[in-house]
């Protein structure tokens, strides 16, 4: 089995490299950025160039595209750079899995498609989407290119997995999420300042977003599927365990205590379709990063 990673050198994509060696899978790597004394096959290569179909191999079996503006933060106020890039880089993308014959297309999408809420509503992948009500340039380019691979599905004979990944946190340095950033706070401040401590996501390690990848590998037919955490965790949950990892209390003021923003979608059908759940738990997933942080 060979697998082409696009956004490769991300912080998923060294992630999934990794697990993939751990597991003999053999990979080929695909980003935009330089890369000199890979251990592995690697493509500088832009989603939205041309000379994609004339550079890149022949025989894969497996396209996992990762590539993308992945944060809202990179999108808002950029709607044409956040189409070019999400959009046309996935119908690039696409194109050039069914012209190789491609078994499998997994997408990374995001639980941003689904409408905020401010109650704890559980939300699974047949939830009826108003796409009208989306305000995020990225939540738009994401629902928009799991459209446009429905429409591949149907034309032509691939596999296509839709994986809409929760809030992902992990060791890195940079684009942290709400945990990385408040565990920095925590331990570094006396006192620290958020919107409502109610706020709360299904946050999920990479590390399992990852092994999450890997089990779908294969997968027949067209399929959507949440990789969000087992419990909602809200800002005062990553205070309190933090408190108690870097053992300190913080003061703690709330600039916006009434605005709840919640979104909490099921993790269900990945446990039962590819035997899947998280095994990190907020505690031992800020540990992972103290050194980071």
């Amino acid at each position: 089995m060979k697998i082409l990673i696009t956004g490769s050198e991300s912080f998923i994509g060294k992630e999934l490299i990794r697990q993939c060696k751990d597991k003999k899978i053999e990979i080929v790597g695909m980003d935009i950025v330089p890369k000199e004394n890979s251990d592995y096959e690697y493509y500088q290569l832009d989603i939205k160039s041309s000379k994609l179909m004339e550079n890149i191999p022949n025989d894969i079996d497996i396209l996992v595209h990762l590539a993308a503006l992945s944060r809202d933060s990179d999108c808002k106020g950029k709607a044409y750079e956040c189409f070019e890039n999400n959009v046309i880089g996935t119908l690039n993308m696409i194109k050039y899995a069914l012209s190789r014959n491609v078994k499998q297309f997994i997408f990374s999408s995001s639980e941003w498609v689904y409408d905020e809420l401010v109650n704890s509503e559980l939300i699974n992948e047949d939830h009826l989407i108003n796409s009208q009500s989306l305000t995020s340039e990225y939540a738009l380019s994401k629902l928009t290119s799991e459209i446009n691979l429905h429409q591949q599905y149907l034309q032509n004979p691939i596999d296509i997995t839709i994986l809409r990944f929760g809030i992902i946190y992990g060791p890195r340095k940079s684009n942290w999420s709400a945990i990385e950033s408040i565990a920095s706070q925590v331990k570094n401040n006396n006192l620290i300042e958020v919107d409502s401590l109610k706020n709360a996501r299904r946050f999920v390690h990479v590390y399992d977003i990852v092994n999450g990848i890997i089990k779908s590998f294969n997968l027949k037919g067209f399929n959507i599927i949440n990789l969000t955490g087992d419990n909602m965790i809200s800002i005062k949950d990553i205070i309190k365990t933090s408190e108690r990892i870097f053992e300190k209390t913080v003061d703690i003021k709330e600039r916006n205590p009434s605005k709840i923003n919640i979104r909490n979608p099921s993790n269900k059908k990945a446990k039962k379709f590819i035997n899947w759940s998280p095994k990190i738990n907020l505690e031992e997933g800020i540990k992972t990063i103290q050194q980071f942080i």
